[in-house]
């Protein structure tokens, strides 16, 4: 596996001592910071229950589930299962009028623009 990063740009050769080189060695450490990311993800962040209270709790769970979230199901401490939302995440509609008298529009917004404004629009 080591020899599949040789031969790349500038230091690529292999370290005689080692049987490394520099770029192999940075992938290296860059794999074991996303294994770590991966770890801290699905161990600390996302809810893990047992079977047992799954089965007891799944519909507050499911309540409880917002869209992303992920609630892993474990058979002995060991992952046999994801459940995830299939809601989107939702949109609010906005409420016309939910901003009446907090600002007043002139009545020079109701007059025709400059014919230079409206040159400057149509790109001539």
């Amino acid at each position: 596996m080591q020899g599949i990063f040789w031969g790349g740009a500038g230091s690529s050769t292999p370290d005689r001592a080692s049987g490394t080189c520099p770029e192999s060695i940075a992938i290296r450490g860059c794999l074991a910071a996303i294994d770590l990311v991966h770890f801290v993800v699905h161990n600390i962040v996302v809810k893990r229950v047992n079977i047992h209270d799954a089965k007891t709790n799944l519909s507050r769970y499911l309540a409880e589930l917002t869209p992303g979230e992920t609630v892993v199901v474990c058979n002995r401490n060991r992952p046999v299962a994801e459940l995830r939302s299939l809601r989107k995440k939702g949109v609010r509609k906005p409420r016309i009028g939910a901003a009446r008298g907090e600002f007043v529009v002139p009545d020079s917004f109701f007059e025709p623009l400059p014919d230079e404004i409206i040159k400057a629009f149509s790109g001539k």
